[in-house]
């Protein structure tokens, strides 16, 4: 067999049908990779299989049929038990043909993933450390970026599969947890990022500006960012629908915070947007898109946001 058959011959597996990972598993199938979608949810089942995929809620069903299982879940914890089981379910490592590989991709602390790296080592499984970023619009068309890093070898037995679900693929070195520390640096960007947006846009209208016409001079002036123009449309229309909510960054600025109080490096920027992340879902709007940041503020200073449509 050739390389080139080789690397054709790769079944992804993709765990955690969200939005993410949804657009991840589509994109892996429009590119030709054969594969298999796990989710507890029926109705996200159900999308992935329309489209062509092949969906299951059995973790073992998953790892029989597949070479390389991208985890695109919430957290350390959630990732953890998906590789090693929890309680009397098994996990990655007990089902997963020697030789296959895991790709890590949630968002976690960088201590972590070369723990996970040794561990699935002893059970002959390689471990990618790839965190993603781009949002549900980016993994969707495809062009998600990862920031990955692992042993070559661990690469190498991914074959094509890793590439076919993003735009760009970082190799950033060879042992875990680099990739989740570029992440980690990435998520203090975009989490300081949303949260000066936010205010930013409550600022200009409680001292009366038009909020669409503030948005679309912003975009085309000096102080945008690509969170400005992608989370400021949510408020625009008032749809606060989740596609990443805000008790994700107040785990993801804790992160980075706990990261950077082992390093006695001051962050005072992402300490104070933690704390906006913090006040927003005391004040009940934790399980809301990000972008309800804004809501703190209005409540603050009864300010009256864009209503949904009907």
């Amino acid at each position: 067999m050739t390389a080139a058959q080789t690397t054709s011959a790769k079944t992804l597996g993709v765990i955690g049908l969200g939005s993410m990972g949804f657009g991840a598993a589509v994109s892996a199938l429009r590119r030709g990779v054969p594969t298999w979608g796990l989710d507890l949810t029926a109705a996200a089942r159900e999308r992935f299989a329309a489209e062509g995929g092949s969906a299951t809620e059995s973790l073992a069903e998953l790892a029989a049929h597949c070479d390389v299982v991208v985890v695109l879940v919430v957290n350390a914890v959630q990732t953890e038990q998906l590789l090693f089981g929890h309680g009397t379910a098994k996990g990655l490592s007990e089902l997963l043909k020697p030789g296959s590989v895991v790709v890590s991709s949630a968002t976690v602390d960088p201590t972590l993933p070369p723990l996970w790296e040794a561990r699935l080592a002893e059970r002959g499984l390689w471990l990618i450390d790839g965190p993603v970023s781009g949002g549900a619009k980016k993994a969707a068309e495809g062009q998600m970026t990862v920031m990955a890093s692992g042993k070559p070898e661990a690469f190498a037995a991914a074959g094509a599969a890793l590439e076919a679900i993003a735009g760009k693929v970082y190799r950033l070195g060879d042992k875990a947890g680099v990739g989740s520390t570029v992440k980690m640096v990435n998520q203090h960007l975009a989490g300081v990022h949303i949260a000066a947006a936010c205010e930013a846009m409550a600022l200009g209208m409680r001292a009366g500006a038009d909020p669409r016409q503030l948005y679309e001079v912003i975009c085309n002036s000096a102080g945008s960012s690509w969170m400005f123009q992608n989370r400021v449309p949510h408020i625009l229309d008032g749809d606060y629908r989740p596609l990443s909510a805000v008790n994700i960054f107040i785990k993801d600025l804790g992160i980075v915070l706990d990261a950077a109080r082992k390093l006695h490096f001051p962050l005072p920027l992402a300490a104070q947007a933690h704390q906006l992340y913090l006040a927003t879902a005391a004040a009940g709007h934790g399980a809301e898109d990000d972008a309800a940041v804004i809501k703190f503020y209005a409540e603050l200073a009864d300010i009256e946001l864009p209503k949904a449509s009907a």
